[in-house]
């Protein structure tokens, strides 16, 4: 074989070792392509989702929607079923168009006081006596009534005894946190915080516990709770409820 045609033969082979590289590298690129091109069910928010909501709301007001995206595209914590965020709140807004992640939400636990309320329920902090708060007895979860004496003219016995709020759901107790021994005697200090209505029930209470010469929290039953017709206690009818004429009259001095 010439010196040339020995130069052809290697040209030739070096041409056909590119050919393959080539072909080789654009295979492996068009399978890459493929890869990243193919689509994962995600969920993406229908519109705006406010911080607070429920996963079960978000759910049955039908707030995400599925949707298909390329795996290049996936946010990191995804969201494929409704189910992963069931019982869960969201803690951070969702805009319309973004994909759902368990970043955005919290367990119930892990949101606290937050977790329950909803709509119009605002919390209220209560700072009283432990007597006043019932502290030592009353616990997480139970329903309480709002009992305050107000005043009702310019005399000294002008004074009158009513509920102000009843079955307000006790959101945190006194003695319930991280050194419950620091609830002492019944002069002592604390704190209980409810949950109230933003208009009425928010505003009478407020008003009991700043104006009232005495106010308290009266614990309900934990089933079965009924109510009687609200009323107003005074020294008159303290007096003379269930009182016979006769003892009225003895109490008069008119002797009858």
């Amino acid at each position: 074989m010439t010196y040339r045609l020995r130069n052809i033969a290697v040209a030739v082979g070096l041409a056909l070792v590119a050919a393959l590289l080539t072909t080789f590298y654009v295979a492996n690129y068009k399978r890459h392509v493929r890869q990243s091109e193919s689509t994962v069910k995600v969920y993406v928010a229908k519109r705006d989702v406010p911080q607070g909501t429920s996963g079960a709301d978000l759910i049955k007001r039908h707030l995400m929607v599925a949707s298909d995206v390329t795996s290049r595209s996936v946010v990191p914590g995804y969201v494929s079923s409704p189910d992963q965020v069931a019982s869960l709140l969201t803690t951070q807004t969702i805009f319309a168009g973004e994909q759902v992640t368990l970043r955005r939400f919290a367990s119930h636990a892990q949101q606290g006081i937050r977790s329950q309320l909803h709509g119009t329920l605002r919390a209220l902090s209560l700072p009283g006596t432990v007597d006043q708060l019932l502290a030592g007895t009353l616990k997480d979860g139970d329903h309480v009534d709002v009992m305050a004496n107000l005043k009702t003219g310019d005399c000294a016995t002008c004074f009158a005894v009513r509920v102000v709020a009843r079955n307000l759901l006790v959101l945190h107790a006194p003695g319930t946190g991280p050194d419950p021994s620091k609830v002492g005697s019944g002069s002592g200090n604390a704190s209980a915080i409810v949950a109230v209505s933003d208009r009425r029930e928010g505003q009478k209470v407020f008003f009991a516990i700043q104006n009232a010469a005495g106010w308290t929290l009266q614990l309900r039953p934990v089933a079965n709770a009924t109510d009687t017709p609200y009323d107003l206690e005074s020294g008159v009818s303290v007096l003379r409820d269930d009182v016979t004429p006769g003892n009225l009259g003895h109490f008069s001095g008119s002797g009858r």
